[in-house]
């Protein structure tokens, strides 16, 4: 016998390979979803949406209100006539999409537009003296 080893092929084996470079091709030719390039070290940020733009003022109506602390300094601050201006633009941002939401975005629009009025009315009441109070 000689010193070289021989190859031996099975044909099955052939058959196995060349279905998943098929199939490797197909995977690799479907569009991928696309990848987000948000930097090392930040976070993923939630998909735009009208829930989203109204939770983020409501957020800072409520820091305006001293609900909440702000985040970056761990402080609460009193500053009605901020809140005003915030729950004002929800207002504004609920009369001039009418008709163009789902109930249930007119619904959390109205539901958190009265939570923040109620707030508003009873946080100012009790700080009259407070300089920012209408």
């Amino acid at each position: 016998m000689s010193d070289e080893k021989k190859i031996i092929i099975d044909e099955d084996w052939k058959s196995q390979v060349q279905a998943e470079k098929e199939a490797a091709d197909k995977e690799a030719a479907a569009p991928q979803p696309a990848k987000s390039a948000v930097p090392a070290g930040e976070p993923q940020m939630p998909a735009a949406s009208l829930e989203m733009l109204v939770t983020t003022l409501v957020t800072e109506a409520m820091i305006s209100l001293g609900q909440i602390a702000h985040p970056h300094t761990g402080e609460t601050i009193f500053q009605p006539q901020q809140a005003k201006y915030l729950i004002d633009t929800i207002e504004v941002l609920r009369e001039k999409t009418q008709g163009n939401v789902t109930p249930n975005e007119t619904q959390m629009m109205d539901q958190l537009l009265h939570q923040l009025r109620m707030a508003y009315v009873q946080l100012t009441t009790a700080h009259p003296g407070h300089a920012d109070a209408p």
